[in-house]
């Protein structure tokens, strides 16, 4: 769902997708009438779908799966639902809770009993079961006209990097159901049939009934699911050869699968932007520029004393402050992860460090001191490993954050200009060294007494 997932202000949360503003034909229009017409006097059908091995979508409208008409009750529900924003508008979509799948879903998902039934955003109703052997059962329904809607697993609620499932149906009326895997932002990098989500052997569903489609699908997981971070969308532009439009709408949730309650997500793409910026420009560039400066420069007493000391003041600051934006976003987040939690913990342990380093700026013992070699030790080989685990968590946050080229590609030149420019002053010093070995000693001579 690349930018689909990137929110359009909305002032009306419940906004429904039939209001959204597009420009349509005086003939569809009319098309439109008459089948919202028809279904004030005539009963609800479904049309289903279920993906096959390919995940193609085979079309079964009125028809069982032995091929048999099968005749389609109306819902339970009497009255539909397609907008709202008070209290009142929960309890009429809590309503379609009470909807007999049965009548228009395969097994499992129609004949499953004990779900969890909750209304989460817009018209969107979050159906799910997770049993014990740690296999959920989920579906997905809400007021649909056209286009498709899209329910996403995130790592750390960015839509990069992200798992989800799509359903619409095409302007034949063929329903088609398929996993997505969001590398990345762009539309070409919203890849189908791909994804890490660990679905089952049970084939996904979508189905239209009524005016609500369905998603139902089953996932595999390790451990039992309780906080997650999950993405809604829709668009109302049909996808063309299974490449996702722009989403006209999105909302992320932390859900929370152990207690069936949930919490909007505010995790601003200019926040996680901006920590990845201090990062670089505090341990990739201020920090190392500061370190290279006592190694090759000390010819220029006392300058190089001075710069030293400001430029890693500079760039402790910035390492401080990318600390603490990173905490607050992961306290945002509030979500269990093994790389988010890596990532943290390297952050954390290289602000120790570079606290070490300024302890070490009002420790530093004359040069006539006994300990002064042990303090050079300590502070050399402690700034050498903050430079190197900086460089490493700055490569392992962009791989988290399903950074995009332009981060790499600049993030690689910049390391590559440091690297060349220490090999050529390392060249020059050891060259400067050599001649001074190769010089002849001096020699005196004695003037003769007058």
């Amino acid at each position: 769902m690349f930018n689909m997932f990137m929110s359009t202000s909305c002032k009306n949360p419940w906004i429904p997708m039939a209001n959204l503003r597009i420009q349509v034909p005086v003939w569809r229009i009319l098309v439109g009438l008459l089948y919202l017409l028809s279904l004030l006097f005539l009963e609800p059908k479904n049309i289903l779908a279920v993906a096959d091995d390919e995940n193609a979508a085979t079309t079964l409208a009125g028809i069982n799966k032995q091929g048999d008409p099968s005749v389609l009750p109306p819902p339970s529900t009497g009255d539909y639902y397609v907008g709202g924003s008070d209290d009142s508008s929960s309890e009429m979509l809590e309503q379609y809770c009470n909807t007999d799948l049965r009548t228009f879903l395969p097994p499992p998902y129609g004949n499953i009993t004990g779900m969890v039934c909750k209304p989460i955003w817009n018209t969107f109703i979050l159906r799910y079961l997770q049993r014990d052997d740690h296999v959920m059962t989920i579906i997905l329904s809400g007021v649909y006209t056209s286009g498709w809607v899209g329910i996403g697993f995130s790592k750390d609620g960015m839509m990069a990097g992200s798992s989800s499932m799509v359903g619409w149906f095409n302007k034949k009326g063929h329903a088609r159901i398929k996993q997505y895997f969001l590398q990345g932002t762009r539309q070409s990098q919203v890849i189908p049939d791909k994804g890490e989500l660990p679905l089952t052997n049970v084939p996904p569903v979508v189905a239209l009934y009524g005016p609500m489609i369905y998603i139902a699908f089953q996932l595999k997981f390790e451990t039992h699911l309780a906080r997650q971070p999950i993405i809604l969308a829709f668009g109302a532009r049909i996808p063309k050869h299974f490449h996702l439009t722009h989403h006209d709408d999105k909302r992320t949730l932390v859900f929370d699968f152990s207690a069936g309650s949930s919490s909007v997500l505010h995790v601003s793409s200019s926040q996680k932007k901006n920590h990845g910026i201090l990062g670089i420009f505090g341990w990739g560039l201020i920090l190392p520029v500061g370190a290279i400066i006592p190694r090759y420069f000390k010819h220029k007493d006392p300058l190089w004393y001075y710069l030293h000391a400001i430029i890693q003041l500079i760039g402790f600051i910035f390492g401080l402050a990318t600390v603490l934006l990173g905490i607050q976003l992961y306290d945002t987040l509030n979500v269990k992860n093994s790389n988010i939690n890596a990532h943290r913990g390297v952050g954390i342990f290289i602000l120790v460090l570079s606290i070490l380093q300024i302890l070490a700026f009002f420790l530093r013992p004359g040069k006539d001191s006994k300990i002064r070699r042990y303090w050079n030790w300590y502070h050399h080989w402690f700034g050498r490993l903050a430079l190197f685990f900086g460089a490493l968590n700055i490569v392992l946050g962009m791989q988290i954050g399903y950074a995009g080229n332009d981060w790499k590609i600049g993030y690689g030149f910049l390391l590559g200009i440091i690297l060349l420019a220490v090999i050529v002053l390392e060249a020059l010093s050891w060259k400067k060294k050599s001649h001074k070995l190769n010089d002849p000693p001096p020699t005196f001579q004695m003037n003769p007494i007058q």
